[in-house]
């Protein structure tokens, strides 16, 4: 049989193998820390056994699914000392997750965080059994008798849910089993480092009616080292917490009258139209043309794109003169109205649309998270009209215009391309033409991606552009989504150089996404200390004492004059006061004013870059922040600040 690997070499064995023996055939070195395998796009254990000709990765912990295959074993390690130390417990279900597992419980004695310690020492003793993982199936009927002599009712129900053809998987560590699809660790021994994180509350099977389970959350790493270092980017995401730091600048604010739905205060609004008028510019330049829909719209427009029948369990909906109106969760169906507004041309193609609309969905209360999960906000999206020929150049374009946006804030990121999900519409020959679109105005531009395979939106693939924080957390931001779908549901049409009607096809696209989040982000990544040109305020000035109150004024007026967002600080309280102020509010300059700097009639100047800039020319400092502001700088922070 042949199998070829991941870099495109071909292995050639005559009798069937297990993964873990083409790992050892490959490095001893890759056998030692392989996880999984993944046969033929397929995640597999590594006793998995390859007897035909196939594709095959070795999975280590650097990849996803070997990630996902150690940290999934942690937690069925976890759900093993639990059991040893509490054997009346019930177990749920105990997923990996990112950054880590979980596992969901039900216990007559509350497991609380006091119970940590003791869950630990119990989970460090069965890695040093090096206890072998070992897999097994059942017929149905068996299944359900073996899970229900174990007095496991949650694995009962999951059993009985399963489709009537589906292999019933469990996987037997010692004195535990579990039911499990897989993939898992060959033992327990490889799990060196682990930290149990936090106990949550959470319904079974996420619905409000049903029993309130104990949910234990987890890290595991192959190193202490590399466990030690996530917990320090821990540490440090809590100092730049936005919902902190958001409160401490006056950004925004959240009320229980409206929970998930941002209150954007004026030094928010500052930051957040100033990043509206970044979009603007870029987007004018790139000759998009701007438009805005209504908030709501009645039920036969979202009939029609096909929300009400698959997402009305997040909309809001009403009823206006006996007829039904949803608030829109998406600004697309509008922008299709605005579109069959007019007769089209081939000669008006490419048409692209921006829209910064304000969208709502319901989501649930337990799911809210400051403004990175609300309910409320504001999607910069842009949809273009385009004909067959045009898909590649405007892939390009737009990836060009997202890579700007990104570059400007500093952030790296990593591209991924979706393909076609099982639960998709649409003729073959569309979603080959679209795919192929994709790829190739990637390959054009030279951009490295990863093909991540099946999970397309269900009228389209799309390029997601995922970007990595100053501490190095990704966040999925960027989008571009072909759809052949919308346009062809809404009648959409052109007229073509041969005097025929043609369907346009249409991308969906976010530089941001959400504005609001976007925001979230950028404060946690700049930790409140934003760039020059973004910062609400951007110099604040600091008399010494009211002696110099008329001078600091005339600054003020001077630099403000010049369209730079300033403040003064006329407190009477002693100046290392006012500057310490000053620098927990992130300002990016301090202009200290006392008798010399009034007698000279200059500044001294006080940074978050350099520090003590000392004395400057009024006239040469506004130049400076001028130029800075206007090419939207993004200066290197100072150490002591």
């Amino acid at each position: 049989m042949k199998v070829t690997l991941k870099d495109g070499s071909v292995k050639e064995y005559a009798s069937a193998m297990s993964v873990l023996d083409i790992a050892k055939d490959i490095s001893e070195g890759l056998a030692r820390v392989a996880c999984a395998g993944e046969v033929d796009g397929e995640r597999v254990d590594l006793r998995f056994v390859v007897d035909k000709d196939c594709s095959l990765s070795i999975l280590t912990f650097a990849d996803k699914g070997g990630c996902d295959a150690f940290r999934h074993t942690t937690s069925h390690i976890m759900a093993q000392a639990i059991k040893r130390l509490w054997p009346d417990v019930k177990l749920a279900i105990g997923p990996s997750i990112d950054d880590g597992f979980y596992y969901d419980i039900d216990s007559e004695r509350p497991l609380t965080e006091e119970d940590f310690e003791a869950i630990e020492a119990e989970m460090k003793k069965i890695v040093k059994e090096d206890i072998p993982l070992e897999r097994f199936e059942l017929p149905r009927a068996e299944a359900i008798k073996f899970m229900e002599d174990a007095k496991e009712p949650y694995k009962v129900e999951l059993i009985k849910d399963l489709p009537e053809d589906a292999i019933i998987s469990f996987y037997k560590q010692g004195d535990f089993t579990d039911l499990c699809a897989g993939p898992h660790l060959m033992s327990t021994k490889p799990v060196k480092a682990v930290k149990l994180m936090k106990v949550a509350g959470a319904y079974w099977r996420g619905d409000e009616k049903n029993k309130m389970l104990t949910r234990i959350y987890g890290t595991s790493y192959t190193k202490a080292s590399d466990l030690e270092e996530y917990l320090v980017r821990l540490e440090e995401a809590k100092k730049r917490d936005h919902r902190k730091i958001g409160k401490e600048l006056g950004l925004f604010m959240l009320a229980d009258e409206g929970p998930g739905f941002p209150f954007f205060l004026p030094k928010g609004m500052i930051l957040k139209n100033t990043l509206i008028d970044y979009w603007r510019q870029i987007h004018t330049r790139e000759n998009y043309v701007e438009i805005s829909t209504p908030i709501m719209l009645n039920r036969k427009l979202w009939e029609t794109s096909g929300h009400w029948d698959h997402y009305k369990e997040n909309m809001y909906t009403t009823v206006i003169d006996e007829e039904d109106f949803a608030i829109k969760p998406m600004n697309c169906p509008g922008g299709m109205l605005v579109y069959k507004s007019q007769p089209r041309s081939y000669r008006d193609l490419p048409l692209r649309m921006g829209e910064l609309g304000l969208v709502h969905r319901h989501e649930k209360s337990g799911a809210l998270h400051g403004l990175m999960r609300v309910r409320c906000f504001t999607q910069d999206d842009a949809h273009i009209f385009m004909t067959p020929e045009q898909i590649t150049d405007e892939i390009k374009g737009v990836v060009r215009l997202i890579d700007e946006v990104y570059q400007l804030f500093g952030f790296e990121y990593n591209i991924e391309l979706s393909t076609r999900p099982e639960d998709s519409m649409g003729s073959d020959e569309d979603w080959e033409m679209a795919t192929n679109g994709l790829k190739k105005a990637l390959d054009e531009l030279g951009r490295d991606y990863v093909i991540n395979e099946g999970d397309g939106a269900f009228y389209g693939p799309k390029i997601d552009f995922h970007l990595v924080d100053a501490i190095g957390r990704t966040w999925q931001c960027g989008t571009i989504q072909l759809d052949f779908q919308l346009p062809q549901r809404f009648e959409a049409e052109y007229i073509g150089a041969d005097g025929e009607a043609h369907r346009p096809i249409m991308i969906h696209r976010v530089c941001f996404g959400s504005i609001e989040r976007f925001i979230g982000i950028l404060t946690e990544h700049f930790a409140g200390k934003f760039p020059t040109w973004l910062a609400p305020v951007q110099v604040k000035v600091l008399p010494i004492s009211d002696k110099y109150f008329d001078y600091s004024e005339k600054v003020l007026e001077q630099i403000k004059a010049a369209g730079i967002r300033a403040e003064i600080d006329t407190r009477s309280e002693k100046i290392g006061y006012k500057i310490r102020e000053a620098r927990l509010e992130r300002v990016p300059y301090m202009l200290i004013l006392g008798q010399k700097e009034e007698e000279a009639g200059n500044i001294a100047v006080r940074s978050r870059f350099l520090g003590d800039e000392g004395a400057k020319d009024i006239d040469a400092f506004i130049s400076d922040v001028r130029k800075e502001i206007d090419g939207r700088v993004r200066r290197e922070e100072s150490s002591e600040d």
